[in-house]
This record gives C-alpha cells, structure tokens and sequence, in this order.
C-alpha cells in the first residue's frame, strides 16, 4: 500500500443538478465531465487537478447527506488566491468574504454556490521564508 493518498473528490449537495452544473460552468469556471439527472443524480465537474461531484436529492436520499457543507481549494500562492477572486468577480460569482490574510497563517476568501455550500479558497503561508 502506498503511503500517500490521491486528491480527495468532494461530493457537494446541490438542489437542482442543472442550475449547479451551470453555475459551476459559467461563474466559477469548472468542466462538466459526466452525469446528469437522468445518470441517477450525479454529476462529475473538474477544473485542472480539481475533481468534484455534485449530488441531486435523488442521489443523496439513501446517504442522507445535507447541505450546507465547506470545500477548502488550496492554492499555491496569495497571487494565485488574489487573481482568482477577481476572475469569479468577473463572472458575477457569489463572494462571500474577500481575500484577506488570517491570524492563523491562510490567505483566503469564501465563495457559495447556488445552495448555500461554501468555498474556501487559501493559501497557506505559514512555510513561507
């Protein structure tokens, strides 16, 4: 067994598969990859390494899952952070919080989607020289 985990895929609860595919797509720049409704209520999206499922009520029902949730992107740099937050700016994204640097080392802003569910997007400059 190797000691390392792969990247973990996140499972967002959405209400409405399709206006989440399109919000994902449109405002904060993410691929649909696969799924839909009809696929029994799960959807595939991407954006670079970034893998992330979205689940319709259909889906969740037997796991019970709920939304709202928190998803943490981390990035490699404040710069990266910064000039993301203006690019979802750009797409009339919903900004919840803008970049700031916290007391406890991570550069970051909050995002929501359509349901209410919160991306975190940070750097962690405490490794910083």
């Amino acid at each position: 067994m190797k000691n390392e985990f792969p990247s973990a895929v996140p499972e967002i609860p959405v209400n409405d598969i399709y206006p989440a595919i399109e919000y994902y797509v449109k405002n904060l720049g993410f691929t649909h990859d696969w799924g839909g409704e009809e696929e029994g209520g799960i959807v595939g999206i991407s954006r670079g390494n970034c893998r992330i499922f979205l689940s319709g009520r259909r889906f969740r029902e037997r796991y019970r899952n709920a939304l709202p949730i928190v998803i943490w992107l981390n990035l490699d740099s404040r710069d990266e952070v910064n000039e993301l937050h203006e690019a979802w700016l750009a797409t009339q994204a919903k900004i919840v919080s803008p970049p700031e640097s916290k007391p406890w080392k991570l550069h970051e802003f909050t995002a929501s989607d359509l349901d209410g569910n919160f991306l975190r997007v940070f750097y962690d400059f405490s490794r910083d020289v």
